[in-house]
Parts: C-alpha cells; sequence; structure tokens
C-alpha cells in the first residue's frame, strides 16, 4: 500500500491520538487533524490529503454534512467514516453524501486497512 497523507476529523482526543497511530504504523502521514465538521472543510483546502476520516456525530456540523460540502466542493476527495455501533443508519446516508464506506469504533486496524484499500481503489 502506497503512503498517503491523512487528515483526521473527530472531537475525541483520544480517538484521534488513537487513530493517527494506526494510520502511522500502517506508514501513512497524518497531515491535519481537526475537531469538528466546519473546520474540516478549511483545513481540507489548506493540507488536500489523499484520505480523510470523518467521525459521524460532533458538535458544529456533523460528519455527514461535513461530508456532503467536502466532496461538493472537492469531488475527488475519499472520506472514510468513523461511528460507534448502533450509528450505521447514519451512515448510509453518508455514503449517499460521497463517503467511500466505513469503520466501526473501537476500530480494528484490519478493518481500517481494508476500507482504506477499498477507498484508493475506488478512485484510481
Amino acid at each position: 500500500m502506497a503512503t498517503l497523507t491523512v487528515m483526521i476529523v473527530d472531537d475525541s482526543l483520544l480517538a484521534t491520538k488513537s487513530l493517527a497511530a494506526m494510520l502511522t504504523e500502517m506508514g501513512h502521514r497524518v497531515v491535519k487533524t481537526v475537531s469538528g465538521g466546519g473546520p474540516a472543510l478549511d483545513a481540507y483546502r489548506q493540507c488536500t490529503p489523499d484520505l480523510v476520516t470523518m467521525d459521524v456525530t460532533m458538535p458544529d456540523m456533523d460528519g455527514i454534512e461535513a461530508t456532503r460540502r467536502l466532496v461538493a466542493q472537492f469531488p475527488d476527495a475519499r472520506i472514510i467514516m468513523v461511528t460507534s455501533h448502533g450509528q450505521e443508519g447514519m451512515v448510509m446516508k453518508a455514503v449517499k453524501a460521497g463517503a467511500m464506506g466505513y469503520v466501526l469504533k473501537p476500530i480494528k486496524r484490519e478493518k481500517l486497512r481494508d476500507m482504506i484499500n477499498r477507498a484508493t481503489r475506488a478512485r484510481d
């Protein structure tokens, strides 16, 4: 798997640190971490990452709306939703908004790797 630049969007510092550690161990480079959907739009514009991991539930703007707006502005954006059990219905809305798929919290390394592979192949 090629090294990707990744932006993490999650309002949980613990989830962000855990995800960043996993991504780094896989050989990817986390270029930006953002704690909300609103700031994610400006952050994406600044760093244009290869991949975005997007939490679904955030206080300022949820991940579904942030995904919708990101894909509208950047049609080639590759977004993977990160969600808790029980939010799968919300994830389907995010996929309709342009997300490539999702992984469940707590994140399992192999599931994350599989989803990254799928997201990168989908637009190549």
